[in-house]
């Protein structure tokens, strides 16, 4: 409860100081907003004006070199018509300074241009005089591009100092956080990590086989909440992982013979061979099915034909390698697959089986004993899925069957 005030108050106090940080930055950005609007909108287009004026104060002077560079009076009058349509371009003629320069230097070069008509050596004689209007020309130039770099120092001024002062005000901010979090932390790490650690080593050794956790009392009823449902939890856990060791027999084991079932057989027995596949180990499959069981349902009945397959189980489970798997397949017929040895040597292990099965005497219900036979065809799955292996082992039983039953076939 203490410790809920505390949070409440120092989130309070953080909310508000944070708050008015905030704004302060908001105004600071806003002033670099209507800045950098200001030079969108006004100046930018006055900049492009500028260099527009200056590119024409710059072709002006470049005409005016060409004027007494070239020796056709053809060549002088096409320049001098450039020099007129720029010295009365718009943005020559709004600048004061560049209007009174573009008239003088369209005056010099048109008296030059016709005193070449008469003479055309003329131009010649007064280039020291265009030497000198074109180092105004280019002064001019410079002095306009100047201008247009002033007008955005304002804007870009006023843009920084905002940005500036929104870098205390942000330092401050960020004291104000770090302060923040150091309380938030002390309070936390007292209140809640300290209980949660605990809490998480429960957890991490909560399992059924493990004793009920011993907590120490919270403060704080959140915590005390979390502590009481893991107790509750590990209830469950312990009836549920006995519910899980019923449901797992129900799953995955036949009820009749207590063997695997069919499928939960092909599950593992997948996994099985892709596992030899990949390491190229050996791996037979076998299918196995008692001779004659429907005449012996038929003649003792089938409370009989459980106790001959439940009995032929039990020599399945005696013959069997603790690796080996073997499932009740349906009916009289079983599944096997025998890792890490080949159909050959497997054919020893299927022998012994058929063996023991011709040779034992198997009670049944009403006190009579029988002998039952099996016959067997096996396959090698090392290089094919299991399901085209217990297909080959199947016609290998078929082929048994054939001969006479009561015999191991060892399919191609």
């Amino acid at each position: 409860m203490h410790a809920g005030r505390a949070f409440g108050f120092l989130a309070a106090l953080f909310v508000l100081a944070f708050g008015l940080a905030v704004v302060l930055l908001a105004m600071d950005q806003q002033r670099v907003i209507d800045a950098n609007a200001h030079l969108e909108e006004q100046t930018v287009p006055e900049i492009i004006r500028y260099q527009r004026l200056a590119r024409n104060l710059e072709q002006l002077r470049q005409e005016g070199e060409r004027i007494f560079a070239v020796s056709s009076h053809a060549s002088r009058q096409q320049s001098m018509f450039v020099v007129t349509m720029i010295a009365s371009h718009p943005s020559v003629l709004e600048h004061p300074g560049a209007a009174k320069l573009a008239r003088e230097t369209e005056q010099f070069l048109g008296e030059v241009v016709r005193q070449s008509v008469r003479d055309e050596q003329r131009p010649a004689i007064h280039y020291q005089e265009w030497q000198r209007l074109a180092s105004r020309l280019g002064v001019q130039v410079d002095d306009v591009s100047i201008e247009g770099i002033n007008l955005a120092t304002s804007d870009l001024n006023v843009a920084a100092d905002a940005m500036r002062l929104a870098r205390y005000k942000l330092i401050i901010a960020l004291l104000l956080v770090g302060l923040f979090l150091l309380a938030f932390i002390v309070l936390v790490r007292r209140h809640l990590i300290q209980p949660l650690q605990r809490i998480d080593h429960a957890l991490s050794n909560l399992s059924a086989a493990s004793p009920l956790p011993d907590f120490d009392t919270s403060r704080m009823l959140e915590i005390q909440a979390v502590e009481e449902a893991i107790r509750e939890h590990h209830d469950l856990l312990i009836q549920n992982e006995q519910a899980r060791q019923v449901l797992e027999k129900l799953a995955n084991k036949d009820g009749l013979t207590g063997l695997m079932n069919r499928r939960f057989f092909m599950q593992s027995a997948e996994a099985e061979l892709q596992r030899a596949q990949r390491y190229r180990r050996p791996v037979t499959v076998a299918m196995a099915d008692l001779d004659f069981f429907k005449k012996l349902n038929d003649t003792y009945g089938h409370a009989a034909g459980d106790a001959v397959l439940c009995a032929f189980a039990d020599l399945v489970r005696d013959s069997s390698r603790q690796s080996d798997l073997v499932c009740r397949y349906g009916g009289e017929e079983f599944a096997f697959l025998f890792p890490e040895i080949s159909p050959t040597e497997a054919e020893v292990l299927a022998e012994r089986l058929r063996a023991s099965c011709a040779n034992a005497e198997i009670g049944l219900p009403d006190g009579r004993t029988v002998k039952v036979t099996v016959s067997m065809g096996l396959a090698d799955a090392s290089e094919c899925p299991i399901e085209i292996a217990l297909k080959h082992a199947d016609d290998a039983l078929y082929e048994a069957k054939r001969l006479g039953r009561n015999r191991v076939v060892l399919g191609a």
